[in-house]
C-alpha cells in the first residue's frame, strides 16, 4: 500500500496496457464472450470497447480505487450495464453458477492467490460457461524461464506483485477446467524482452458436472 502502488501504478497501466498490439490481442480474446460476464481484475476498463455485441452485462471485480476512476468514461460509454465492485478476484461476491461467461486479461499474473481466484470463477460459472482468459507467463524455453525465475522478484516490486513465471495452463486446468482452445505466441510489440512476453490466451470450460 502506498503511492506508488495505490495512484501511480494504475495510471502507468492504463498508458502501457492501451496501445495497438494489446487492442489486438484483446480483441481475439473477448470474440466469442457472450451472455451475462464476470470481469475479473477489470482494472481502468481497457476491455470494454472489445466486447462484442452478443454481451448482455458485465460485472467488473478489481479493488483499485484509481483503476476505477480511470474507467469511469468507458463505463459510461459502454453499450452495455457495467456493474464495478470493489472486491478482489478471490472473494466474488456472486451466486453459484450466476454467470455465462468470465474473462481474465493480464490479472492471473498479479492477482495475489490464483488457485483461490481460479475456484471463485469456476463456482461462479454456470455448467458449460467459459473462462476467455489472455496472460503472459511462464515460457516452456528453458533460457527464456531462467531468466524470467531471476527477474521475478524485481518484477513483483515494481509492477505491483506482477508474477512473470506463473504457468497459466496448468493454473487453469488444476483448478478443474477444460482448456478447448490455447493459443501462445510471443507479444508482438512492448515490452521487447522475451521474459515478459509469452503469452497465453484461450478458453475454458466448466465441466456439466
Amino acid at each position: 500500500m502506498g503511492i506508488y502502488s495505490d495512484w501511480v501504478l494504475p495510471r502507468l497501466l492504463n498508458q502501457a496496457m492501451n496501445t495497438k498490439v494489446m487492442a489486438k490481442e484483446r480483441a481475439k480474446a473477448l470474440s466469442d464472450v457472450k451472455g451475462t460476464v464476470l470481469e475479473i481484475g477489470f482494472g481502468s476498463g481497457l476491455n470494454l470497447p472489445f466486447y462484442p455485441d452478443s454481451v448482455e452485462r458485465v460485472v467488473a471485480v478489481d479493488p483499485s480505487a484509481a483503476g476505477a476512476e480511470l474507467a469511469r468514461k468507458r463505463i459510461a460509454a459502454a453499450p452495455f450495464a457495467v456493474d464495478y465492485r470493489a472486491i478482489s478476484g478471490e472473494r466474488i461476491d456472486a451466486p453459484d453458477a450466476s454467470f455465462d461467461a468470465v474473462v481474465s486479461t493480464y490479472t492471473l499474473c498479479t492477482i495475489p492467490d490464483p488457485v483461490a481466484a481460479l475456484e471463485q470463477v469456476r463456482r461462479v460459472l454456470r455448467p458449460g460457461g467459459t473462462f476467455h482468459f489472455l496472460e503472459h507467463g511462464l515460457c516452456p524455453e528453458p533460457n527464456v524461464a531462467r531468466w524470467q525465475h531471476r527477474l521475478n522478484g524485481l518484477q513483483q516490486r515494481i509492477a505491483g506483485g506482477c508474477h512473470l513465471d506463473r504457468p497459466i495452463d496448468r493454473l487453469v486446468r488444476d483448478a478443474g477446467f477444460e482448456i478447448r482452445e490455447l493459443r501462445n505466441d510471443w507479444f508482438r510489440g512492448p515490452p521487447p524482452s522475451k521474459p515478459w512476453g509469452y503469452l497465453y490466451q484461450g478458453v475454458a470450460t466448466k465441466p456439466d458436472s
